[in-house]
């Protein structure tokens, strides 16, 4: 396992990215448009489009790169999996509406990326996050694996529950 970021970012109206091509024009609902989970948009070529619970403040935020899936880890109260790709071998970790990012060299390839939270609920109910520490943590586990489609593995929160009835609602503009 390599650990390719640590530490805490700045959301804001619940929202953080991963980058992948640098080209994201904000359109939301796209990210997750045929989804069945609605807390890591994937269904755009050019981002990871990440959902906290809280709102506005300081979360904390891992991202590791495995050679294989790492397998499950229970303890976390929401788990979700996606696929992407990583066109240039490197993605940026974004904050809300960031012009510039924390980049992390990422071999070019066909990934998974698993997504966890815990404490989503807690935070949402606090909303805003004035303290230095966070409230609520997530982890994005890497690995190199062909396209699958995105799936909910574990869901215990009213908050991801919102986001995940959200996505499936999602239809197609035109």
């Amino acid at each position: 396992m390599t650990e390719l970021f640590s530490g805490n970012v700045e959301v804001q109206y619940g929202q953080f990215y991963i980058e992948l091509d640098g080209s994201f024009d904000g359109a939301m609902d796209r990210c997750f448009l045929g989804q069945n989970n609605g807390l890591c948009g994937a269904q755009m070529p050019t981002i990871l489009f990440l959902m906290t619970g809280l709102h506005t403040g300081i979360v904390g935020i891992t991202i590791n790169l495995f050679d294989a899936d790492p397998g499950v880890d229970e303890s976390w109260d929401e788990i979700v999996e996606v696929s992407f790709q990583a066109p240039k071998g490197e993605i940026t970790l974004m904050e809300w509406a960031a012009d510039q990012g924390v980049g992390m060299a990422l071999p070019t390839g066909s990934y998974r990326a698993r997504y966890q939270a815990r404490a989503m609920q807690t935070a949402n109910e606090l909303n805003t996050n004035v303290n230095d520490s966070p409230v609520d943590y997530y982890r994005l586990d890497l690995w190199i694996a062909p396209p699958a489609p995105d799936c909910i593995v574990k869901q215990t929160s009213t908050v991801a529950a919102y986001w995940h009835d959200w996505a499936n609602k999602l239809v197609a503009a035109g």
